[in-house]
């Protein structure tokens, strides 16, 4: 008997933008807006449409108002209008619930696209079209804040690491780098579609949550210049983690919290991934500069906090503990440099 082929998968560009329900958009607006300098491209009583100064697409974020803080879905780019029907085709075959998202009646700005729930758990939106923005790349007058480019990646947590990898690995992306134990056990990836370390990365835990997002900045000292701010406007209770050196990615980087706990990374000084035989990097567990290359320790909200997630109807989804918890290896409750344990 003939087994059905799957359809091809679509052609993803990279991490195009996420979507946050926030409960207070006022008090949203402040932090992501006046605090960390993202622009506003859209604005109205229950939607703020955000981006980064070298981003030339209407928005690389998204903040709804809800009744209660959440990951409303995760968007990748595709490379034209016919991957927004493979997607669609893609999904319908492997029996994940999708939804057709036509202009208009989704996030603003944004053309048709296709909204599916995927095998890890994650709501997550395909697109090509999307309305340009103003280019502010040189614009330095209106540069402010955290002096944010771009968003470079989303991080999730999810129990099933292989599981991850392969259906990531299925739709066309490369690996970066990896976390595995002396038999290969594999606790984290960074998986990447653009040329950068990663536009996705997963490590152990309980799932499906949104650890974080990464937004890009150019240089280390805007990741350290948005620390001094936030100090000195006594808004340290932002900072959760850093500054610091990544060990996998390699990344300079400042952990923050908005007032909802939806957790910000400021990214600076990953590598170049595109040369066709670029090969992973594999931390052993048991190195503990994979965590920070300072060696600072992680502390305990790293590993315990995560924004939950959303179905397509909108409903808070359960959780799965995780089958290969990172911890239980380490000689103190620290965790993977860019996710949970």
């Amino acid at each position: 008997m003939n087994r059905a082929v799957s359809p091809e998968p679509p052609d993803v560009v990279r991490s195009a933008y996420t979507q946050l329900v926030v409960t207070d958009l006022a008090r949203a607006r402040e932090f992501w807006v006046d605090l960390l300098g993202l622009h506003v491209e859209h604005e109205d009583a229950g939607t703020l449409c955000l981006r980064g100064h070298d981003e030339l697409t209407h928005h690389n974020l998204v903040l709804v108002q809800g009744r209660e803080a959440a990951l409303h879905h995760l968007a990748y780019r595709v490379r034209t209008p016919a991957d927004v029907d493979k997607a669609e085709a893609y999904f319908r075959f492997h029996g994940r619930p999708v939804r057709r998202v036509t202009a208009g009646k989704g996030t603003p700005g944004v053309g048709d696209a296709v909204r599916v729930l995927d095998p890890l758990g994650f709501p997550v939106e395909f697109f090509h079209s999307i309305e340009r923005g103003e280019r502010l790349i040189q614009r330095y007058d209106l540069h402010r804040g955290a002096h944010i480019t771009r968003l470079d990646h989303f991080n999730i947590c999810t129990p099933d690491i292989p599981a991850a990898y392969a259906y990531y690995t299925a739709l066309g992306f490369g690996c970066s780098e990896t976390i595995e134990g002396d038999e290969h056990e594999l606790y984290a990836a960074w998986m990447y579609r653009k040329q950068t370390v990663h536009d996705v990365a997963f490590t152990s835990g309980a799932g499906p949550r949104l650890h974080h997002l990464g937004m890009a900045a150019h240089e280390s000292h805007q990741v350290l210049r948005i620390a001094d701010v936030i100090g000195s406007l006594n808004l340290e209770h932002h900072i959760e983690r850093g500054p610091g050196r990544h060990g996998v990615s390699n990344a300079f980087y400042v952990y923050l919290r908005d007032p909802d706990g939806h957790r910000v990374e400021i990214y600076t000084s990953d590598y170049y991934t595109g040369d066709p035989d670029h090969q992973t990097y594999r931390w052993n567990v048991h190195d503990d500069r994979r965590r920070d290359f300072w060696g600072n320790a992680v502390i305990e909200s790293w590993y315990k906090e995560a924004t939950p997630v959303l179905d397509l109807d909108g409903a808070v989804q359960p959780t799965t503990d995780t089958l290969l918890d990172e911890s239980d290896v380490t000689v103190v409750p620290t965790v993977g440099a860019d996710g949970l344990g």
